[in-house]
C-alpha cells in the first residue's frame, strides 16, 4: 500500500503531484536519462537492471524498454543481469557498466578510490559515456529507492 495519497496500485507516477515542480523536473530528468541517452541500449539497460535488484525495486525489475528488442536487448540479459561478472553474454563495456551501476549503487565511496576500477573504465568508456552513465544511475538509484521506499507500483510492469 502505498505510504504516500490514496493512489491506486498500479499508478507509478500520480504520486509525482504531490510536488508538481520538483515533479515535473524528476521528469524531465528521465525523459533524458531515456530520451537522450548516448550509451548503448544493451549497456543502458544492464546497468538500470542492476541497480533495480539493489533496490529491491519490483517496479524497475519488471520495467522494459519498448525499442529493446531492436536495439539488441532481449530477456536473456535480463535474466543473467545477476551474472554481469561471469555470464558470457556480456560484452566488457556492458561488464563495467554494470560494475559501476553495483557499486555506485551499493559502495560510492569505495568505487571513487578503486584506480584498477578506473583504469578499467577509462578502456571503455569516454568522459562523455561515463557522465551518461553516472548521472542515469543517479536517476535509478534515487526514483527506485523512492517507489520502494514508499511502496509506489511495486506489482507494476512498465514499457517505456
Amino acid at each position: 500500500m502505498s505510504r504516500i495519497g490514496d493512489f491506486p496500485d498500479d499508478d507509478v507516477a500520480g504520486w509525482i503531484l504531490k510536488s508538481p515542480e520538483i515533479g515535473a523536473a524528476m521528469a524531465a530528468f528521465a525523459q533524458a536519462v531515456y530520451q537522450r541517452n548516448r550509451l548503448p541500449m544493451r549497456v543502458r539497460e544492464l546497468a538500470r537492471i542492476v541497480i533495480a535488484f539493489d533496490n529491491e525495486c519490483e517496479v524497475c525489475v519488471n520495467t522494459r524498454d519498448s525499442k529493446g528488442p531492436v536495439a539488441g536487448v532481449d530477456e536473456e540479459l535480463y535474466e543473467h543481469a545477476l551474472q554481469w561478472r561471469t555470464w558470457p553474454g556480456f560484452t566488457e563495456q556492458e561488464r563495467i557498466a554494470a560494475e559501476f551501476a553495483h557499486r555506485f549503487a551499493t559502495e560510492h565511496a569505495v568505487l571513487r578510490d578503486d584506480e584498477d576500477f578506473w583504469e578499467r573504465c577509462s578502456a571503455q568508456f569516454s568522459d562523455e559515456l561515463l557522465a551518461d552513465l553516472a548521472l542515469s544511475c543517479a536517476m535509478w538509484v534515487g526514483m527506485g529507492r523512492t517507489l520502494r521506499t514508499l511502496d509506489i507500483g511495486q506489482s507494476c510492469k512498465v514499457t517505456l
